[in-house]
């Protein structure tokens, strides 16, 4: 594994964040050996200002979707089709209901139409570095592959980019189960005290840190890019925090 002695080339070594550890000291320098990824809100922008457009254009209530997916959210119609536990029409059903329960028509095909974000390029390129360095995996609560909708966060164009992809929809928990995040540590072949997470929800980090991991809570591209490299206590050649 790369130590801060490292003058590998294409790589400089960067200053630890004082979120991380003590970089005079290598006995508390973090010895990291996986990077995690969510993708959307992550690798892509997120979901909500897609939500809050559809609701504009809807004559709904601002905040209305997030609201239905935050009620009984380990139950709701969106956590079962993440979970792979009802299929498209299923969730549907589910999901009009739940609006229909809080006063409102929702559609829901347009609802999942609305989750696609835009690409991040400079997540795209701190994959690529980390994958080179360390084990990388996406951890991505989604929709079952053959749900007949808008696939969700665009799994498919980031595989190539990862060691491993954990989708909730194949293993039957997700964000924030630990059991999700014990899964990506295996596949991985590591620990949580040896693992970096990025995440945009803090729902979904809080346990994440509970067992060890390192966590970044992501807000925008730059902000989270200089985190992970203060972490990792390294950078790609010409990379600077500015």
């Amino acid at each position: 594994m790369p130590t801060r002695a490292d003058t590998r080339v294409g790589t400089v070594l960067y200053p630890l964040s004082p979120m991380a550890a003590d970089p005079v000291s290598s006995s508390t320098t973090p010895v990291i050996r996986a990077v995690l990824f969510d993708l959307g809100g992550v690798l892509t922008t997120g979901p909500f200002e897609g939500f809050a457009r559809y609701e504009r254009e809807a004559g709904l209530p601002a905040g209305l979707i997030r609201q239905i997916n935050s009620t009984n959210p380990d139950t709701n119609a969106w956590a079962r089709f993440e979970r792979g536990e009802v299929d498209l029409a299923g969730f549907c059903e589910l999901f009009a209901a739940e609006g229909r329960a809080l006063g409102h028509e929702v559609d829901p095909m347009r609802v999942l139409a609305a989750i696609r974000g835009e690409v991040r390029p400079e997540m795209v390129e701190a994959v690529r570095f980390c994958r080179t360095r360390y084990k990388t995996a996406a951890l991505t609560n989604n929709f079952a592959p053959s749900a007949q909708g808008p696939p969700r966060e665009g799994t498919s164009q980031f595989t190539e980019l990862f060691d491993v992809v954990i989708e909730s929809s194949r293993v039957g928990v997700r964000k924030p189960d630990p059991r999700f995040y014990r899964i990506a540590c295996d596949a991985v072949g590591v620990e949580p005290h040896e693992a970096v997470f990025l995440d945009d929800l803090g729902i979904n980090l809080k346990p994440a840190r509970a067992m060890g991991m390192h966590t970044i809570k992501v807000v925008n591209g730059h902000q989270a890019v200089a985190e992970l490299y203060g972490i990792l206590g390294v950078a790609p050649e010409g990379w600077s925090p500015e």
